[in-house]
């Protein structure tokens, strides 16, 4: 009889103090349960958060890197060529224009201006042939061209200059060609003017990189351009008034090299240009595209331009006015389309979409699972998924980009998917972590191979992965209300 009015007065203290134990019980540990998940999201957060900073660094890695790869490439095109960017040829002519007297009315001298005349026609057509020169682990693309202009120079109108004919200084006339880097000719540069030959020569006309324009003798033609100065090429030439009325037909040829893109401006009234080379992946630049779409194979390109004075800024004759003819430059970049680095630097800007949708996938497989995984996991997936990118960066260094990523996300998608089954106990669970993560390396990788279509494709894929994740998400009890 004590012995069972002991058990009562136990439950009687116990309902006293708790109420209904189990039932509080299971309350509490549901709040709890809620309040755990709140707090564990928010330490998923704050670790992704973290995680940016080593991407910071990797990103100016990949920086450092293509800096690097620059730098070797102006190395090496220091000691080939730079860039071509071809002027002309044009005819430039003195003429007397202000004759100066002195207080007693004699004439003591004049000044001069100068006629610039560009041709009626100019037919440019030649060949580019590629080259690779490797500098320590880099490749750098040089070309050497063999290109020929033809042409002729039209009448010339001198009533609209008012210009007389016996001011014009004939015999200081010349014909003038730019280029941009004296070190890519690798012969002698003879022009045929009419019935003579002159060779050219160096002249005063250069293009200061600083002010982009030709100084000195030949102010009023401007080149917009990068890199070093551009020198011209010039000569004598004889001129008679019946020449510059019935026109002279030129042509001229040369072997030159360079690097990077070779460029034309187009001076005459009417330009043609035909240029081939076995070179696969070309990039037209400039202002003009060609006329029709250009010709590309595995054997290389063909490209034609027609290009008509009406299309440009500046006359065919003016004197002393200052024009500026870089602004119609056209022509082809040796465009490098494995460049590692560019395809480096655009996967590293999904970094976060990886290391979000890991840590997310996680987080759900530890409630679904009831297993609790420590922040210190969390933050060794994450460093792991970092590791990717330098991984990716140092072997598509040495190979080519495509089998750089394969490798990087096998080794990646391997080491993960083997924590995972740590972690969590079970080969299943790995295994579909493990195809999830390789199907977002993939996904990425087409985003990275895309150019016009990647926002549109990225959008939709993303949208239809938040609706998996949204899906997925529905039945978990984050309160601990059930």
């Amino acid at each position: 009889m004590e012995t069972q009015d002991q058990t009562n007065l136990q439950h009687e203290q116990a309902n006293n103090t708790y109420g209904r134990p189990l039932a509080e019980n299971s309350e509490r540990e549901k709040k709890n349960r809620g309040t755990s998940l709140t707090v564990k999201g928010l330490i998923v957060f704050a670790l992704i958060l973290l995680l940016m900073i080593p991407m910071i660094f990797i990103s100016e890695l990949v920086r450092e890197r293509l800096n690097r790869q620059n730098e070797i490439r102006k190395e090496v095109s220091s000691k080939w060529a730079d860039n071509q960017t071809f002027v002309g040829p044009l005819l430039v002519i003195p003429y007397k224009k202000e004759v100066l007297k002195n207080t007693k009315g004699e004439i003591t001298g004049y000044n001069e201006g100068k006629l610039y005349i560009l041709p009626e026609t100019l037919d440019i057509s030649g060949t580019i042939q590629p080259h690779t020169r490797h500098r320590s682990i880099f490749d750098v693309t040089v070309y050497q061209s063999d290109l020929s202009f033809n042409g002729h120079f039209g009448s010339l109108d001198l009533e609209k200059w008012n210009i007389a004919p016996e001011n014009l200084l004939l015999e200081k006339a010349q014909v003038f060609f730019g280029l941009t880097d004296f070190r890519g000719l690798e012969e002698q540069v003879s022009i045929q003017f009419g019935k003579s030959t002159y060779e050219l020569t160096a002249s005063d006309m250069a293009v200061s990189s600083d002010n982009l324009s030709l100084t000195d003798a030949y102010t009023s033609v401007a080149v917009q351009q990068e890199g070093p100065n551009t020198f011209g090429l010039a000569s004598p030439v004889t001129l008679s008034m019946e020449d510059l009325k019935a026109g002279e037909k030129f042509s001229l040829s040369l072997k030159i090299k360079g690097s990077d893109y070779l460029a034309f401006t187009p001076i005459g009234k009417t330009n043609t240009t035909h240029i081939s080379s076995p070179w696969e992946d070309p990039s037209f630049i400039g202002s003009f595209l060609p006329n029709s779409p250009a010709t590309i194979s595995d054997k290389g390109f063909e490209a034609d331009w027609k290009i008509l004075h009406l299309n440009r800024s500046y006359p065919q004759v003016w004197n002393d006015q200052q024009f500026s003819i870089g602004s119609s430059l056209y022509g082809v970049k040796l465009l490098k389309s494995t460049d590692s680095y560019a395809k480096t630097e655009r996967s590293v800007k999904y970094a976060i979409l990886f290391i979000a949708l890991t840590f997310a996938l996680y987080f759900f497989i530890e409630i679904l699972q009831k297993r609790k995984i420590h922040p210190l996991q969390y933050a060794l997936v994450g460093i792991s998924l970092c590791l990717f990118y330098t991984l990716l960066l140092a072997i598509s260094e040495y190979i080519n980009f495509n089998y750089a990523y394969l490798i990087a996300t096998i080794a990646t998608v391997g080491l993960i998917t083997l924590y995972t089954k740590s972690a969590f106990g079970k080969w299943k669970i790995a295994a579909l972590f493990g195809v999830v993560l390789g199907m977002l390396y993939s996904f990425i990788f087409i985003l990275i191979r895309l150019q016009d279509g990647a926002l549109l494709f990225g959008s939709i894929g993303l949208f239809l992965l938040l609706c998996v994740i949204m899906y997925y998400s529905r039945k978990i009890d984050w309160y601990g209300k059930q």
